[in-house]
């Protein structure tokens, strides 16, 4: 197959499908765009508006998740469960890391520090709610690395970043779940999933929203 993956660079939603693509030793191109100022051939064939897209063979996929799902049937090895009851089951708790997601970009658009001891209590909760879900490790399913093992990676990755800046927030991450995220940010499929410049590209993009964590110095 043909795979064009169109990016934007620090989007997490994009990172889940670049995962995928690395851990299944995919070919494919990225292509980068600025959602702040898309390409006219963009908004002809993105229906949200939104990446990440796959372009494959010409034809054109949206939403991260079901872009992981095809690409893990269409694409050895396997990353998800044969039992079709764990498969939904991970579906919904990977819709449940996108909330997380969402959780932590109000995190770090937060403007003050009032805003974001609220936002953070938030996710605190969330990831307390998680954690029960959490088994033994090393991945959310054991020992072998899933489907959504992938979805969670970008959320981990970044909130190192942020705890870096903000020390504070290594409080509401559980133990097991800090284990997971260490293991998670040393494959080498998560690590070559953003650009070579993405804490500088991150941090620049937040700073310039008015962010309480990254305008503090």
């Amino acid at each position: 197959m043909n795979l064009e993956l169109v990016s934007f660079a620090i989007c997490p939603f994009v990172q889940r499908a670049a995962i995928v693509l690395n851990e299944k030793k995919a070919l494919y191109q990225v292509t980068y765009i600025d959602l702040d100022n898309p390409p006219d051939w963009f908004n002809d064939i993105s229906p949200f508006g939104k990446v990440p897209l796959l372009k494959v063979d010409g034809e054109v996929l949206f939403e991260s998740a079901i872009i992981s799902e095809f690409l893990d049937e269409s694409l050895p090895p396997m990353l998800q469960s044969d039992n079709p009851l764990t498969r939904a089951k991970h579906r919904g708790w990977v819709e449940y890391g996108s909330n997380l997601l969402f959780e932590q970009y109000k995190l770090i658009t937060a403007r003050d520090g009032d805003e974001y001891q609220v936002q953070k209590a938030g996710m605190g909760g969330s990831l307390a709610r998680l954690a029960n879900e959490f088994n033994s490790g090393p991945y959310f399913s054991g020992d072998q690395f899933a489907l959504i093992d992938a979805a969670y990676a970008p959320f981990f990755m970044r909130f190192q970043l942020l705890t870096e800046r903000q020390e504070d927030l290594a409080e509401i991450m559980p133990s097991k779940l800090a284990e997971w995220s260490e293991h998670l940010l040393a494959r080498q499929s998560v690590q070559e999933s953003v650009p070579e410049d993405f804490t500088e590209r991150f941090t620049g993009f937040f700073a310039g929203k008015e962010s309480y964590i990254f305008n503090q110095d």
